[in-house]
């Protein structure tokens, strides 16, 4: 008897409520973009919003392989025991949500991978901070333009560094939220580096080790914006979500 082909590893992807925007096509469009990066590569996505209910979160977290914080809002800086300086449309219970992800993903050693917002909550769940406002670093919005870019420093010997090959490379750019390496949280790992008016920020970091735990501050889901080798990114994240022999 042939032997049954393994299940697709499920990703839960915490996103964008949708109720929350004037147009509700951005937010659907934008995590089709998530969903469909998980899917050409193998996984099967499962997006849950703030609006979830504690069963629905439950059965998820119990359930999932992987977990991918998409972009988004600003995290309440009361997350990281900071006063709002410059943080807008804050949504806590998001923020609650994407808390409980990750609590839950730490108890199972199960694979993150975050995507701006996403990037900044890996750090302030794990004990990071952020700067609230980075003054030239948010591009156009969704549809009004092509995105702002700018390099990147890799750094070697890393998840980041094995995706993309270069010692450079240039990536889009959305976020007026940032983290330097005063804000990195104890523990990680920052392995891309770009110039800013505050000195160099962290655009990517890694937890050192076996376990897949990466956020990138860009956003690679934006194919047309992006380099080439963010899709091993893509790819090595449904792998590891996969397990050993996915």
């Amino acid at each position: 008897m042939p032997k049954p082909e393994p299940a697709s590893p499920l990703i839960v992807l915490t996103v964008a409520d949708i109720r929350r925007y004037a147009d509700p096509d951005i937010p659907v469009r934008k995590n089709a973009r998530y969903a469909e990066a998980i899917a050409r590569h193998g996984g099967r996505p499962l997006l849950l919003d703030g609006t979830a209910t504690e069963g629905e979160r439950s059965a998820a977290f119990e359930a999932m392989d992987g977990l991918l914080l998409t972009g988004g809002t600003d995290i309440d800086p009361a997350r990281y025991g900071r006063p709002n300086t410059g943080s807008i449309d804050v949504e806590p219970d998001r923020d609650a949500l994407e808390a409980a992800a990750w609590a839950a993903a730490e108890t199972r050693s199960v694979p993150v991978l975050g995507i701006c917002r996403g990037f900044q909550a890996i750090n302030v769940f794990a004990g990071g901070t952020l700067i609230q406002d980075l003054p030239g670093h948010a591009g156009p919005g969704w549809g009004t333009g092509p995105a702002r870019m700018h390099p990147i420093r890799i750094e070697p010997d890393g998840i980041v560094a094995r995706a993309l090959e270069n010692g450079t490379e240039t990536v889009n750019t959305y976020h007026h939220q940032g983290v330097t390496a005063a804000d990195l949280a104890p523990g990680l790992r920052a392995t891309a580096w770009a110039d800013s008016s505050v000195g160099d920020i962290v655009e990517a970091l890694e937890l050192p080790g076996e376990r897949f735990v990466v956020g990138v501050q860009c956003h690679p889901e934006r194919t047309e914006f992006s380099p080439p080798g963010f899709e091993r990114l893509w790819a090595s994240f449904v792998e590891a979500a996969a397990g050993p022999g996915g």
